[in-house]
């Protein structure tokens, strides 16, 4: 099974290209990293006072992504998924069959914490979506407004902060890893990586 990173900075377009990459090649298995978030009453708890926490991996339930990356990874017929709603600030678990297609189906493992998995990313196609911060931010003024609630003057401050902590905490991904950079909107980048992605899953 091949897998495929794709993260970058909120807004950046990571949802928009795992759903055109899974659309082209069937069966694909998406995981988001925003799925994976803690709902214990410690977090919850910071959250009322610290902007940023849903930014920060203390926030993210590491362990059971893993979990369900091996599960996965070894072919378990039975696998536990996670999804969260944001509104209430509550995590639900489900129990999906999952049909395998050989070596060559494609994992997409998409959000801003897909990077600090503490994966072996020489063994993972590596993708950041790369967009201006202006653009970014109106994305995410308006997923935030109609899915989770949230004022501008929260998005405004929240985005900001995740804008700062994405770029300062990437440097070591980019620097010890092969990276694509690509904008998800931008019609040349997409077609090479489609290329690129059909040649990876023939090898």
């Amino acid at each position: 099974m091949k897998t495929l990173i794709i993260t970058g900075p909120s807004g950046s377009g990571k949802s928009y290209l795992s759903k055109k990459i899974s659309k082209l090649f069937n069966n694909t298995i998406v995981i988001k990293t925003d799925s994976y978030y803690k709902d214990n009453i410690f977090i919850k708890f910071l959250s009322i006072f610290q902007y940023d926490i849903y930014d920060r991996t203390i926030s993210f339930n590491k362990r059971e992504i893993k979990k369900t990356l091996r599960s996965l990874h070894n072919k378990d017929r039975l696998i536990s998924f996670y999804n969260y709603d944001f509104q209430r600030k509550q995590s639900s678990k489900s129990e999906v069959t999952i049909n395998y297609e050989g070596e060559n189906q494609l994992l997409i493992l998409e959000g801003i914490f897909a990077h600090r998995l503490d994966l072996n990313y020489n063994e993972t196609i590596n993708i950041v979506c790369q967009e201006e911060k202006d653009i970014c931010f109106k994305r995410r003024l308006k997923r935030d407004q109609l899915e989770r609630g949230r004022d501008s003057r929260e998005v405004n401050n929240k985005f900001n902060i995740s804008w700062y902590l994405f770029h300062e905490n990437v440097q070591n991904y980019l620097n010890n890893f092969e990276v694509l950079s690509i904008n998800p909107l931008d019609i040349v980048s997409y077609n090479q990586l489609f290329l690129y992605l059909q040649k990876q899953k023939t090898n």
